[in-house]
């Protein structure tokens, strides 16, 4: 969709939103497709293997800053047929995941595990001792794992085999979502969507106003879809207000780290306490 139908739709949005109860909120360009049941463990994240048709979920099973081996992974397909709800186990509180080349890699408090997606086995624990609150994934064209510690204001890296911290600074308020974009590597913080070059380290603002950020999902030209967690899906640009397409916060349905498939439009969603993953379409 070129870039002056996407202003039109922002236009569109603010002006035909519509109220579904009186507890969950979804915009008229947003449809619900199928929910999964409830039989999850606090999934917190959701990754769809477009390629092979294949969604996974992290379930975190426990406190998320537990170390209970209690974790694990479920895989089934992009319609929604279960494959196997504990495809991997022995994780502690896995998070954010990423693919490149047949490898599933999951973030797991302070190590990130690498999965063989034949086999649903871990194949290596990459261990970051002094992480505290590893969790979404990121990974360029290259195969390099880019890793967000949420509480230690830092970004890990996994290249070549090693797992090191990246970056860290003050401006990482809160880092979450992660996305590569346009060979820059696009964090969402506390309030904002911050650009890093990852071959100078330099961080500049890029998106702001954007609220709290868990998922951060790129839908097309300079428009992106995020999640707060609480409840709440916006699409946000660089040159546009936010627009609320969803919001279950007041039905205590969180929207933790989302994923979206540009090519069909759809949106996944994990919400966590309620051990669902809710699926939408976008018009």
């Amino acid at each position: 969709m070129k870039m002056k139908v996407v202003l039109l739709l922002f236009a569109l949005f603010s002006l035909t939103a519509i109220s579904y109860g009186q507890d969950v909120y979804i915009h008229d360009e947003l449809t619900r497709s199928w929910e999964t049941e409830a039989n999850m463990d606090v999934p917190e994240s959701v990754l769809l293997d477009r390629d092979n048709g294949i969604i996974y979920i992290a379930n975190i099973s426990g406190n998320p800053t537990e170390k209970n081996e209690k974790g694990f992974i479920t895989k089934m397909s992009s319609t929604g047929t279960m494959a196997k709800i504990k495809w991997t186990e022995g994780l502690h509180a896995p998070k954010g995941m990423g693919l490149f080349d047949d490898k599933l890699y999951v973030s797991d408090i302070d190590r990130v595990a690498e999965i063989d997606t034949k086999t649903g086995k871990v194949t290596t624990f990459y261990d970051a001792p002094d992480a505290i609150f590893l969790n979404d994934i990121s990974i360029d064209d290259e195969g390099t794992v880019y890793i967000s510690d949420m509480k230690d204001q830092a970004i890990y890296r996994l290249k070549d085999g090693s797992l090191e911290l990246w970056l860290q600074s003050e401006k990482l308020d809160n880092p979450n979502g992660l996305y590569i974009f346009k060979d820059k590597l696009l964090a969402g913080i506390n309030g904002a969507v911050l650009k890093i070059d990852p071959a100078t380290k330099s961080i500049t603002p890029y998106i702001e106003n954007t609220g709290s950020i868990d998922g951060l999902k790129w839908v097309e030209d300079e428009t992106f879809i995020i999640s707060d967690w609480k409840g709440a899906v916006h699409l946000i640009s660089p040159d546009n207000e936010k627009i609320k397409l969803l919001d279950t916060t007041e039905a205590e349905i969180n929207a933790a780290d989302i994923d979206f498939c540009p090519t069909s439009r759809t949106l996944f969603v994990p919400t966590f306490f309620d051990n669902r993953v809710m699926v939408y379409k976008l018009k």
